[in-house]
């Protein structure tokens, strides 16, 4: 029951943490070297000359997964990236980060993690302004398989090499650390502002050691100074992953905040933007590492 609760109040505290910045009150540059900010994602997503779609992916038990998939412009195979999506689910902007994976050379595989949780069995789009209530019936454990099943689609793909990596954001972001515990053939994983899986020790949060040990894929994570409830569990996580012998690089923006890379112009500063503008060079040179 503690662990129930503590699931909620932290899905809670991302939600809060996010609404607080959902607007863009400076609009940040656009150009396409980095995702998509909130406010620019349709925009983005209208003038792109890319393939996008949104498909059905079966699962093993039948249901389906809505999904929207981005077909990078480059001859040959490409390795697939599953992007997870933040509590907001399937949005534009989660879309338009797709887009940005298929623009920078992958095949993009964006899930909606929520379909068939939404009014009438819906996904996101039936669930509206009730998304982050609904996505908390959408457990690890259901995650796990939703995401087992995108990979081996996203390896079923004539287009595709075969190699798997993740990339997800904030409720995404644990969901991409946790898929790597899970998920022994993942390539690499990409967490921005998310959580290795923890238990409670004392009353006391920490990475869980069962579960980092079963990780076999290197993690790349990207924090803002300003996310303290977060951020706090770098250091930790740093030394549960090296007492462990895996591979983790976390790297801390000053200034930035929860969300940083939606929310790219939240301050006059685009101290924010200037995270984005950071880490996601650095995103697609991992992804160019590990899925070639």
């Amino acid at each position: 029951m503690k662990r129930v609760l503590l699931t909620i109040a932290l899905v809670g505290a991302c939600a809060v943490s996010a609404l607080a910045q959902q607007t863009s009150a400076f609009p940040p540059p656009r150009t396409d070297t980095v995702p998509p900010s909130d406010v620019q994602a349709v925009d983005a997503l209208k003038n792109s000359p890319r393939h996008g779609e949104m498909i059905d992916v079966k699962m093993p038990d039948g249901q389906i997964l809505k999904t929207w998939i981005v077909y990078p412009m480059r001859p040959g195979k490409a390795g697939v990236v599953i992007v997870i999506h933040e509590i907001y689910g399937l949005s534009d902007w989660a879309r338009g980060v797709a887009d940005q994976v298929a623009k920078d050379g992958f095949i993009a595989i964006a899930p909606d993690l929520l379909s068939g949780f939404g009014p009438n069995g819906g996904g996101t789009a039936e669930a509206g302004d009730q998304t982050t209530t609904v996505i908390r019936q959408v457990t690890p454990a259901i995650a796990m398989v939703r995401l087992n099943a995108i990979m081996a689609y996203g390896k079923s793909l004539p287009s595709s090499n075969g190699k798997t990596a993740t990339v997800g954001f904030c409720w995404g972001g644990d969901k991409s650390f946790a898929f790597a515990t899970a998920q022994p053939e993942l390539a690499g994983a990409v967490v921005f502002y998310g959580q290795v899986p923890m238990k409670t020790v004392d009353g006391k949060q920490v990475p869980d050691p069962d579960q980092v040990a079963k990780i076999n894929a290197p993690v790349l994570g990207f924090y803002g100074s300003s996310d303290a409830r977060v951020t706090s569990t770098v250091e930790p996580t740093t030394a549960a992953m090296k007492a462990a012998g895996k591979s983790y690089s976390p790297t801390v923006y000053e200034g930035a905040s929860h969300g940083f890379m939606r929310q790219q112009g939240s301050d006059a500063a685009l101290t924010n933007y200037k995270a984005a503008e950071q880490a996601w060079p650095l995103v697609v040179k991992f992804f160019q590492d590990r899925l070639k």
